[in-house]
């Protein structure tokens, strides 16, 4: 038996209502009566950071040596050429010996990525694959893609152990379906009309899709616990249920309103709302959109209950969220406006990449050193033990911060120093069980900062030098909300 072992979800903490986007260009854009509001990824996020986020949450209670695949899906990868999956690798801190891969070219990657790891997982093995999708894509300001287009982040672990969901099967279709592109050197997403992409693609494909699946298993539509796919337009997705002949209770929430069309992980996120409601023995079918359709087969297990409140799905990051109330902020953050930044913006160097390479773990991975005499850890690594009662010398072992929490023991805020969020805010950070180390903070406004705040580390872009394309990552802390 092979399956769902685990599951993380991750959004953005900011939000911005469609009626603020409608105000500021409902002169151009027809499709100013959609509703709600959508994700936002800070100006330090992108698709990889999200990604690592929803792996992070995904691992939370998951044991890391047990993952030998690690597999990356997004259509707005920051890099053309270099392997995303790798970075996230090096960022969980997973061992080297394991098999990466980055799937792009279309939304439905998601999906064909969740298939391509169940395919190829073991069932006589305890290997698992992790599974990551996220996505950051742009719509041009005033079009219906800048309302519907979201951010945000899917991970999921598969394998033979303690499986919480039961893969039966899937049955895909593919077409090339030209409703949305994007050439090698556009920014923004190209789309024809909405008409041909919901009429000849949306109301088609995935009533295809299911259709086959069910046939091919040979399912009663009655027996199906809860049907999930995309909502990104949802009158025809309220159409598409009935004509499959569910009942509204069969039908899991599309999240449009309150998330909007996070692309490659919709699915997925999708996939894992619904986990975080089931009960043993539910039967779910979810389906992707894009280029045609997947659409697979599970059946929870008792061992969902182990997971039950214990990892973060879609629920706390539904319920946790802070308004971004400026159009202009919110072009800012997606670098669709270029502000003043002072000569302090123009001149930061970046990091050598041979360094970025040598200490890679140190900096990608956020791991110090732990003294095996005296058991103090101290971040950066160390060959002498800080402790003054110590001072054991190359006596470390490896030690890994990125998953600890920590409290802030000071801080301070930076007019000076430029930012799209100002000011710039850093702190000094005490992790829980020792080390102390200096980090800048994110999603979080000054006003709110306090000695001894509980924070966590999220991956995050620390700058970017567009000349040579690079782009530096590290890691901030983040206040604990909720």
């Amino acid at each position: 038996m092979k399956g769902i072992v685990s599951y993380g979800g991750y959004l953005p903490l900011y939000r911005i209502g469609r009626e603020i986007i409608g105000k500021s260009m409902g002169w151009l854009n027809r499709a100013s009566f959609m509703k709600g509001q959508k994700c936002v990824a800070n100006w330090d996020e992108d698709s990889l950071t999200m990604g690592v986020a929803s792996a992070m949450n995904c691992l939370e209670i998951h044991d890391r040596s047990n993952v030998k695949g690690l597999y990356f899906a997004t259509t707005t990868s920051p890099f053309r050429e270099r392997g995303c999956a790798d970075i996230i690798r090096t960022a969980l801190d997973l061992d080297s010996a394991i098999r990466t891969a980055d799937f792009s070219g279309s939304t439905g990657s998601g999906t064909a990525a969740l298939i391509a790891a169940l395919n190829g997982i073991d069932e006589d093995s305890s290997a698992d694959i992790l599974v990551c999708a996220s996505d950051a894509r742009l719509g041009k300001p005033g079009s219906s893609q800048e309302l519907s287009f979201s951010d945000g982040a899917a991970s999921i672990v598969v394998g033979s152990g303690r499986i919480i969901a039961e893969y039966k099967g899937s049955y895909s279709v593919s077409y090339d379906f030209p409703d949305h592109w994007r050439a090698e050197h556009d920014r923004t997403d190209r789309a024809w009309e909405d008409r041909f992409g919901r009429e000849e693609g949306y109301r088609k494909f995935i009533l295809e899709a299911v259709a086959g699946l069910v046939k091919r298993y040979n399912i009663n539509v009655k027996d199906i616990s809860k049907v999930i796919f995309p909502g990104m337009y949802p009158r025809d997705h309220a159409a598409i249920c009935t004509k499959m002949g569910l009942d509204q209770s069969q039908v899991q929430d599309h999240l449009m309103t309150v998330m909007g069309n996070t692309g490659t992980p919709y699915p997925l996120n999708l996939l894992i709302s619904a986990l975080e409601e089931s009960r043993p023995g539910d039967v779910l079918v979810v389906a992707g959109f894009g280029n045609g359709s997947d659409a697979l087969l599970f059946r929870v297990t008792e061992e969902i209950e182990r997971l039950r409140g214990r990892t973060r799905g879609m629920k706390r990051y539904l319920e946790v969220t802070r308004d971004l109330v400026s159009y202009e902020k919110y072009l800012a953050f997606k670098n669709l406006i270029t502000p003043e930044g002072g000569i302090r913006a123009e001149a930061v160097p970046f990091t050598a990449l041979s360094l970025v390479w040598r200490d890679r773990r140190e900096i990608i991975g956020l791991c110090g050193t732990r003294c095996t005499r005296c058991g103090t850890p101290q971040y950066p690594a160390q060959r002498v033990c800080v402790n003054p009662d110590c001072g054991a010398i190359d006596e470390m072992e490896p030690c890994r911060f990125s998953d600890r929490k920590g409290r802030v023991f000071s801080f301070t805020g930076d007019l000076l120093s430029f930012t799209p969020h100002p000011p710039a805010i850093y702190a000094l950070v005490d992790f829980d069980g020792g080390g102390r180390f200096w980090f800048d903070v994110t999603d979080c406004d000054l006003d709110s900062m306090t000695i001894d705040m509980p924070v966590k580390f999220s991956f995050r872009k620390r700058y970017v030098d567009e000349k040579s394309g690079v782009i530096g990552y590290f890691w901030k802390a983040v206040p604990i909300l909720g």
